[in-house]
Order: structure tokens, then sequence, then C-alpha cells
């Protein structure tokens, strides 16, 4: 063990030693030439506070376009936004590691995105498509051997990667391989669980994207405005005063938009595939999550607000534990993100984003977001699925379903409820 922890610590010395060495290049400012005009007569500090303004408020112009675009323009955006985010990380570890010459590691980093988001998404077509998937003999066979076909897939990638090493750069392009590996980890699980929560209802995708999006701003704006005391030494600018401003209007936020979105069907049903039109459907009855009902309110407080009782959707309580998450956990991923630009000396991912950086430095809360939405649906709020269960039952042989056919009616007359259904009829 010792012996290991030796050879890990040669390795990383090299490596940050490396870095050093080469440090990647300051960001230059890649403000459009109309906001430079504009702004030309205000502070360092007015000017990227203006620029960050504007450009916020197009992003969030351009969020509420592809919601009402409907849920395959979320998806086909939340794979779009994994790829350049994938693109932006494995960049950085071209650049600071100068491997644009080892032999086929670009083709490779790409052909094991291409592998993992065959197996992730693959599952979910399974999932959620599943009598597309039955009637069309090609894709019935892809879904049998899916994962098989994926390990197949894999492997090929792993064979390739052995193949292409060379005894001068056998470190480095292990380095780029784990590197590789960890990004996938990071971006692919992350977006493949956004999709998940999706398929939730898309108030399940919207409230904790927008509470990421309404803590960012506010800590932003408190600690622009009153922020005096450091917050942590990863990055320098935020404050506690912007930290706990954020939380308690994220909060606020969130109650406000969960009562409003909790109104619509077409926020809070789940996102089904239609088989007889081919298209996406988010129609149903609404669950009791979704139904106003009266709560008691606390002594404590009513002496306070003068109320005894107030009528609010049950998703509403639910909100306050994701704007919280949003507001004090959700912004380590983006200290983690600092973390790793300062130990690369790299001041944004990218510059796709004037005054904000790359594509990566607006998702990094995002991503640890969207697990811990999906963690909590799986916790607190989804049940068994029977449609899945259904979908389950027809793929079985008939000795199987007849099977489990019959353990139910036994099941169901022990209880005496196959009794009653009969009688009823």
């Amino acid at each position: 063990i010792f012996d290991l922890f030796l050879i890990y610590g040669e390795t990383a010395s090299d490596s940050e030693s490396r870095a050093e060495a080469a440090p990647l290049s300051a960001s230059t400012d890649d403000t459009p030439e109309v906001l430079n005009r504009a702004l030309s007569n205000l502070s360092s500090r007015w000017k990227n506070w203006w620029v960050r303004g504007i450009l916020t408020l197009a992003m969030i112009a351009f969020f509420f376009i592809i919601i009402y675009l409907g849920p395959m323009v979320l998806m086909i955006i939340v794979m779009c936004v994994q790829i350049k985010c994938f693109h932006e990380i494995i960049t950085i570890g071209y650049n600071v590691y100068h491997s644009y010459d080892l032999p086929w590691f670009r083709t490779l980093s790409w052909y094991f995105l291409l592998c993992v988001n065959y197996f992730f998404y693959g599952e979910t077509v399974t999932d959620y498509f599943f009598t597309l998937v039955q009637r069309e003999e090609p894709l019935r066979i892809l879904s049998k051997y899916h994962r098989f076909i994926s390990f197949t897939l894999y492997l090929i990638g792993f064979c390739m990667f052995v193949l292409s090493l060379v005894k001068k750069h056998y470190r480095l392009q292990f380095y780029m391989f784990g590197w590789t590996h960890v990004t996938l980890l990071i971006v692919v699980t992350q977006s493949h669980l956004v999709i998940h929560n999706l398929f939730e209802g898309m108030i399940w995708f919207i409230v904790p994207i927008s509470c990421v999006i309404c803590n960012d701003i506010m800590a932003y704006m408190f600690g622009f405005f009153f922020g005096r005391t450091p917050l942590i030494k990863l990055s320098p600018k935020k404050t506690w005063e912007g930290f706990i401003g954020g939380f308690f209007a994220t909060v606020v936020f969130g109650l406000l938009l969960s009562y409003v979105m909790s109104g619509y069907r077409c926020f809070v049903c789940p996102v089904e595939y239609n088989n007889d039109t081919n298209s996406f459907t988010v129609d149903c009855e609404p669950s009791d999550l979704f139904r106003l009902q009266e709560y008691n309110i606390p002594e404590v407080i009513q002496s306070v607000i003068g109320l005894t009782t107030v009528w609010m959707y049950p998703f509403q309580i639910h909100s306050i534990a994701l704007s919280t998450f949003a507001s004090l956990i959700g912004p380590f991923g983006g200290f983690f993100a600092s973390g790793f630009k300062r130990a690369f000396k790299i001041k944004d991912f990218a510059n796709t984003i004037p005054g904000h950086g790359g594509i990566m430095d607006r998702f990094d809360c995002q991503y640890l977001m969207a697990t811990f939405v999906n963690v909590y649906i799986a916790s607190f709020i989804r049940g068994p699925n029977p449609s899945k269960l259904i979908q389950q039952f027809l793929t079985l042989r008939p000795d199987q379903q007849l099977h489990i056919f019959n353990t139910l009616r036994s099941h169901l007359a022990d209880k005496g409820m196959l009794t009653v259904a009969t009688e009823d009829e």
C-alpha cells in the first residue's frame, strides 16, 4: 500500500509540474463589440455587471423558448449541452497534457462518448418506448441484446486503446484514459438523469433548473451590492452575504414558481409516448401532489401573519427541499469547478458565452442538482410503476405469465379482494 502511495504521489507531482510548466493561455475579452462600445464609459466592475445581466436575460429568454417547444426539443438540447460540456473538458485535457500527438486518442475519446450514450439512452428507449420497440423487429432485437451490444462496443474501444499504447507515451496515455472516463461519469451520467427527471413531468425539470439559475443570479446580486465577507478561498468573489441572500430568495422563488406551474397539466403530467400519434403527450389526471390542500399553520407563525390555515400544493413543500439544495449544496458544484480551473490555471472552461465562460461554467451546478432530483424522486415520490410492470409481464413466456397470474389470483383471493370483485360484476 505504501508503494502504491509513492507511485501515486510521483504521478500527481509529475502531472502538476507539467501543468505548471505550461499553463493554459488566459482567456481573451470575448464581449460583443456592440456591448463594448455601449458600455465603454463604465468601470470594468459595472461593465461586467451589465454584460452578465444582458446575456443572462438572453439565456433566460432562450430557456423559455425551448420549454415552449416541448419535451422532445428539451431532450435534444440536453444532448447538445452534454456534447459541448464533454468537448470543453476534454479540450482542457488535451491542452494541459499536450496530448495532440497521442495516437488515436481524440478519436477514442469521442468513441467512448458514443458507447456510453448508446448504453444509457438505449435503456431509456426501452423503458419509455416499450410498445414502439416491441412493434418494430430491428428495435426488438436491439432491445433484447442491448447490454451485450453496449459491452461489446466498449470492449472494442478498450482494445483499440491498448493497441494504441506507445512506449514513450505510456503514462500520458493512461492520464488521458482516466480523464476521459471521469468526464463521461460527470457529464453523460448526469445528463441521463436530467432526461429521466423530464419524463417524470416537466415540473421536475423546470423547477430545479430554475432554482439553480435563480440562486446564481440572486447570490451574484446580493454579493455585488452587499458582499463584504469572503465565503471560500476557491472563489474569492463569493461572499457570505451573497450565499445567504441567494438562499432566502431562491426558497421564495421556488414556492412561487411551484404554485404557478402546479396548476397546469402540461407541466405536472408525466411525459409519455403516444403510439397512435407517434408523439409525446403530457395529459393526465393530476395526482394529489398537484392538488390544492389546506394546511394548518404552526401557532408560532400564526401570531405573526394572522392566519391559521393556508392552501398549498403538496409539491410546494417538496420545492422547499429542491430550492434548499440548489442554494446550500448546489454551489459546491461551482466551487468544485472553480478548484478544477485553478488547478490548471484557466479562467473559464471555454469562451462560448461572453461574460459567462463556457457551457460547462453554466452547468457545473445543474449536474449536481439533476442527481439530487433523481434520487429525491426515487426516494420520496415515485412508487412502483404499474405500466412498466405490465410491460415486463408481457415479455415473459406464456408459462411464466400463467404462473404469475395464478400467484396473483391466489394472493387476491386470500385477501378477499377477488371475491368482492366477482360479486360486484
